[in-house]
């Protein structure tokens, strides 16, 4: 079947059709990652986002329920250049063409995927339309410009959990340390290493108050990755503000982003993004470098850091602070995904470096 993707400039590009028909909005971006379409696909901070993969390659291994990383796709769409509809792979229980249509998300394949990504790189993300059903340029067009734009959206009450839970696997007992998680669209493998470290991981909503989370009295507090604008999740950022040195905390993605907004500072929204599993990240004070994996269009302005922050991480293909701590205060964040192990495990120390400042905090009350 046929299918076109409009871009809000006026470009239109005309392919086919796989996934589910219909017609679906967003911002239009794209994804790095020669593997991982998954991992992508069901990741909540691509809430909102029609996501364009720059391998021209996809679907060849297939869909597995053990690699998720949400209860279903979050995608508002998904484009590619060749999709395999043949897959390979002893994990498969099904093609991504059905599994997209069953979760009812729109896909365009056959189209110039380099083209979409130079105009994204040269003009910024931008919101699309595509659709099987409306094919007049346009009609089209019209749309895309009349969607909202991803600054000054809350996506994070989107995505998040509706109730508080505990994450649990292999009925485990015995933990060592409570970690409060808060959910602005969390990741379940970044839920898997924090369990495998110990933790009783009790999930709670975007909204839930910073009195609610001191009466749990955890050892540590956590702040998830999310999609859209962090200056928008204001109740978030106040409830971190009574938070911060109450407790220790680790942020990751929106979590790093919301608690800069808390100390003070400010984020930006860039022009395309850091979105793939090969960003070259430094980290200062070790003067080394990690690959990691990056999902996020806004950052944090270094320059608004109060004093008593430093900066730990930069990108080193731009220089976007990707990590901050307080100097004094148990308090850390990266604004890239340590859990997604690109490297493979370059970054895993940052769950460790977690569970040793919780450790550090309990000896200092005894």
């Amino acid at each position: 079947m046929k299918a076109k993707l409009a871009l809000a400039n006026g470009t239109i590009f005309t392919g086919e059709s796989f996934g589910a028909e219909g017609e679906t909005a967003g911002e239009v971006v794209f994804n790095t990652s020669m593997i991982g379409y998954q991992e992508v696909l069901t990741d909540p901070s691509y809430c909102g986002q029609i996501v364009t993969m720059t391998y021209p390659h996809i679907g060849n291994y297939g869909i597995n329920p053990e690699d998720v990383e949400s209860s279903k796709p979050q995608v508002a769409g998904f484009i590619v250049r060749e999709y395999s509809k043949f897959y390979s792979n002893f994990r498969a229980t099904e093609s991504l063409g059905d599994y997209l249509k069953r979760n009812g998300i729109v896909g365009i394949e056959a189209i110039d995927t380099r083209k979409l990504t130079k105009i994204i790189r040269e003009v910024g993300a931008m919101n699309g339309v595509i659709s099987t059903t409306d094919l007049d340029d346009a009609s089209l067009i019209k749309k895309a410009k009349a969607f909202p734009s991803m600054s000054g959206l809350d996506l994070a009450k989107v995505v998040t959990t509706k109730e508080p839970y505990k994450f649990s696997q292999n009925g485990k007992s015995g933990y060592k340390y409570k970690v409060v998680a808060y959910d602005f669209g969390i990741k379940t493998n970044i839920l898997r290493k924090l369990y495998d470290r110990g933790c009783d991981v009790t999930v709670v909503p975007a909204s839930f108050s910073a009195e609610e989370v001191l009466k749990m009295n955890p050892d540590g507090i956590f702040l998830s990755n999310g999609p859209g604008d962090p200056a928008a999740v204001d109740y978030a950022v106040e409830n971190l503000r009574k938070l911060i040195g109450k407790k220790p905390i680790f942020g990751i993605c929106l979590g790093h982003q919301l608690l800069a907004l808390a100390a003070g500072a400010k984020t930006f929204k860039m022009k395309f993004g850091h979105r793939g599993a090969n960003h070259p990240v430094k980290h200062l004070a070790k003067e080394t470098v990690e690959v990691t994996s990056h999902n996020h269009g806004f950052a944090v302005d270094p320059e608004s850091l109060p004093s008593d922050y430093e900066v730990t991480h930069i990108d080193l293909n731009d220089n976007i602070l990707e990590g901050f701590r307080h100097k004094s205060l148990p308090l850390f964040c990266v604004q890239y995904h340590p859990e997604a192990s690109p490297g493979p495990h370059d970054s895993d120390y940052l769950f460790d470096d977690f569970i040793e400042m919780i450790e550090g905090v309990k000896v200092e009350a005894r």
